[in-house]
């Protein structure tokens, strides 16, 4: 299923979203739900055409996990070393945007950069998901999203650790929705920067596979429902500047346009 957090006449609400895969926006609908989408669904009769609805990031977060160097080739394009185990990194609650939000570039950087991934979406287990083995951690993964973890470089190295980097407002674009029941193993993710292709990568090259990312941050922190663990960005990371378009596409969820501008 397809989980969105959408704002119609009426508010703001959770809704399913209906119509094939792959299909135009123009064809598909939403169906509101009267609750958040971890517990049982219940369909409140309301629907809407998506085009008539504005998309929201799909999920509250109470934080954002993100994983550095999951990907051999964009540790390589950096001049890093593949690392041992997990290197994890928080973003910002306020740095979440949703799709066709603004990218807003900020004036202390002057490299800004995009970072197309797969995002985690932990939903309800059985129990708190703290120190959870891989068979366990499988088991609070409500769904996927596509993410952009947006970096201004420049600071990234000056600063040596990440916080000023990837927190700025705006940084994390999450989106369009959240999937459920799918196979991540082996999908395409994929990058464009105003039509022109800049990432294209597989999640199966990833370093450290989903289980084991979700199964490590839980060693480390107790992970909450909505909580969100990006997972790592292929090679081809490159600048963004004002009055591109970016582009996230992840094979099996859609696609996250985000419009960049310069902050007022």
């Amino acid at each position: 299923m397809r989980f969105a957090r959408f704002v119609h006449p009426g508010g703001m609400s959770f809704g399913v979203v209906e119509g094939e895969a792959g299909a135009p926006v123009s064809a598909l609908t939403v169906a509101e739900i009267d609750k958040i989408p971890f517990e049982e669904i219940r369909y409140t009769g309301k629907r809407w055409a998506l085009p008539d609805v504005r998309l929201l990031a799909p999920i509250f977060s109470s934080k954002v996990v993100c994983v550095g160097r999951n990907y051999a080739d964009h540790a390589a394009e950096l001049g890093n070393e593949v690392p041992k185990e997990p290197l994890i990194f928080l973003k910002p609650s306020t740095s979440v945007i949703g799709p066709n939000d603004a990218i807003r570039l900020p004036p202390q950087s002057r490299q800004v950069e995009h970072e197309a991934e797969l995002a985690v979406v932990i939903g309800i287990g059985p129990g708190p998901a703290r120190r959870l083995d891989r068979a366990a951690a499988s088991k609070v993964i409500f769904g996927y999203t596509c993410a952009n973890d947006v970096t201004a470089r420049d600071l990234q190295k000056a600063d040596v650790q990440f916080t000023r980097a990837k927190g700025f407002d705006s940084f994390c674009p999450l989106g369009p929705w959240i999937v459920t029941g799918l196979d991540v193993s082996d999908l395409e993710v994929r990058c464009e920067v105003s039509d022109e292709v800049r990432q294209i990568g597989r999640t199966k090259d990833m370093v450290f596979d989903v289980a084991t990312l979700v199964s490590y941050v839980s060693h480390v922190m107790t992970l909450l429902p909505g909580d969100v663990i990006l997972t790592g960005t292929p090679a081809g990371v490159g600048p963004l500047t004002a009055g591109d378009t970016v582009t996230v596409r992840v094979e099996g969820i859609g696609d996250l346009t985000n419009p960049v501008t310069a902050l007022d």
